[in-house]
């Protein structure tokens, strides 16, 4: 039998992401919280949606948008990525086809605009969508979609424009998800544990100490992999681009990225644009 399964960066078997909506002023203290413990993921922005600048909020007010200049200001650099979340945050399946490509390209392109770079992914606002919606997705070319399923799980996704999370962070299953992630180590396949939320709700709900405990359990372990989404998007098609001989005893990697994976009990690394024996 020859068995062969991925691995991570650095040969390691799990890797953590977070996924929070709607560039709202809490995500300063997420981010806070995040960079102390080394973890990374992805925040999902509605460019249509920025506050005006200089908007001062009433007191009380819980889903604070910050204005272009605060999000950039919070972002650029930080090492974490941005992503699409529909331009004006709409229900896209209720779209005509025209009104739906906009949101989706609109907000893209102004995001490229904004953090000079390529954008390739998005969550669905609300987490509705239908085929023509994935469909629509991806034609304004983003890769992968979140949507606000739970998985309860650790597989790496299949269907990366209907992208399931593990959970949300308010999801009664997140103490034993989070126990579990931690404290076992996957025997075949490696691990994606997939947190999802906004960041409003910490405050809504006065429970900023769950990403704190979250964090402090997961964050600067040796064993995981921090990356954003589109980071582990590209290492799994990286992973899925290698090319064996029939006899699995060679294997090219044609990607720019360094792929680690297992081969009948045996680590191996495949460096990118050259051939390495993996027998």
């Amino acid at each position: 039998m020859s068995d062969l399964f991925m691995r991570f960066p650095q040969g390691k078997g799990k890797a953590l992401t977070l996924s929070y909506d709607d560039g709202v002023e809490q995500d300063a203290q997420l981010l806070s919280i995040m960079n102390a413990h080394g973890l990374k993921g992805t925040f999902n922005l509605n460019t249509g949606c920025y506050a005006e600048e200089g908007t001062v909020y009433p007191a009380g007010q819980i889903h604070r948008r910050m204005p272009e200049s605060k999000v950039t200001e919070l972002f650029v650099n930080s090492g974490q990525e941005i992503a699409v979340h529909g331009l004006t945050h709409p229900w896209l399946e209720q779209l005509p086809e025209p009104m739906m490509m906009r949101e989706l390209i609109a907000d893209r392109e102004n995001l490229e605009r904004q953090f000079g770079t390529i954008v390739r992914g998005m969550a669905y606002p609300f987490g509705t969508f239908d085929d023509r919606v994935v469909e629509g997705v991806r034609r304004a070319g983003l890769v992968y979609a979140r949507t606000t399923i739970a998985s309860h799980g650790f597989k790496i996704p299949a269907d990366w424009l209907r992208l399931e999370a593990t959970c949300h962070h308010n999801d009664p299953a997140l103490r034993e998800l989070t126990q579990r992630f931690v404290e076992e180590k996957p025997e075949r396949d490696s691990w994606l544990f997939y947190l999802w939320g906004h960041s409003y709700e910490f405050e809504a709900d006065d429970n900023w100490q769950v990403i704190e405990a979250f964090a402090q359990e997961t964050g600067n372990r040796s064993d995981i992999w921090y990356a954003t989404n589109i980071q582990i998007y590209d290492y799994v098609q990286a992973f899925k681009r290698l090319e064996f001989t029939v006899d699995g005893s060679r294997v090219y990697n044609p990607s720019v990225l360094t792929v680690w994976f297992v081969k009948d009990g045996r680590m191996i690394e495949a460096k990118p644009g050259v051939m390495t024996a993996c027998a």
